[in-house]
């Protein structure tokens, strides 16, 4: 062969040689830097690694606080609705006890209202009553007037006792008894017993129920003593002493309806007890 040719083949094989150094260098240097960049990637990752894991870590850390927590709040709100339904249960009872007063109040109201009532006829009664009283104090006035002068005039008409036939034989046998004693002074003179009083009605008074009679302390009446009633033989009734004067007696009705029978001038004849 050419040494000629055997250079430039020796040359070319060289030139390729070269060429391929140099690109395997500058390969090799690629992937070296390559490397590096892939290397600080990974140191990157591993830091980012480490950041989420610490971040993760923490991340747990306020999970768990947040489970406390939610725990907590769970609790509480238990604790809620069962101080919520004990307050709906108040709430139940408080609204039942305001229906309750209210039927109350309105039964009060009604109460009230029928009270009134009777307070206004109540007092409208006691108006009654008391204009009856001053009419009542008017007619006892009257008639203590009445009584007065009608025991002024006792001792002149109506004061007289009304003497039965039979007190008339009593006082003439006592007479006669006593003539007898004088003429016999050795025989024991006779017990008189006393006639029982007797007189008239003066007044009527319907109101008060009582009547006024002509017969007093003078003819020995005393409180408590019963006289019969006579219009002509007739009994009509009969009257208890309330109040008493010399010659005069206030008596009460002993019945009820006397009151619609008795008149004045009607006989009155003491009860012998």
């Amino acid at each position: 062969m050419n040494p000629k040719i055997k250079l430039y083949v020796a040359g070319g094989i060289i030139l390729i040689s070269l060429s391929l150094a140099g690109g395997g260098f500058y390969l090799y240097q690629k992937e070296s830097a390559k490397n590096l960049e892939l290397e600080e990637k990974i140191d990157e990752l591993n830091t980012k690694v480490k950041i989420t894991q610490a971040k993760f870590l923490e991340s747990q850390k306020i999970l768990a606080n947040l489970e406390g927590k939610l725990k907590e709040a769970a609790s509480q709100i238990e604790t809620l609705n069962s101080k919520l339904a004990q307050e709906q249960s108040a709430k139940e009872e408080a609204l039942a006890k305001i229906e309750e007063m209210r039927v109350d109040l309105s039964l009060q109201k009604d109460l009230r209202s029928d009270l009134e009532k009777k307070l206004s006829r109540a007092q409208s009664d006691v108006r009654g009553i008391q204009d009856k009283l001053v009419v009542m104090q008017s007619e006892k006035e009257v008639l203590e007037n009445k009584v007065k002068a009608l025991e002024e005039k006792a001792n002149v008409e109506l004061g007289k006792i009304v003497v039965s036939p039979e007190i008339t034989k009593t006082k003439a046998a006592d007479d006669k008894s006593k003539k007898k004693a004088k003429a016999e002074p050795v025989k024991k003179q006779a017990e008189v017993a006393p006639a029982a009083p007797e007189g008239k009605v003066l007044v009527v008074n319907k109101e008060y129920n009582f009547a006024v009679i002509s017969v007093g302390s003078k003819d020995a009446v005393v409180i408590g003593d019963e006289f019969s009633v006579y219009r002509g033989n007739n009994l009509i009734g009969e009257l208890k002493v309330e109040k008493l004067q010399e010659s005069m007696s206030a008596a009460g009705f002993v019945t009820e309806d006397l009151k619609n029978k008795i008149q004045e001038g009607d006989k009155v004849s003491k009860k012998s007890k």
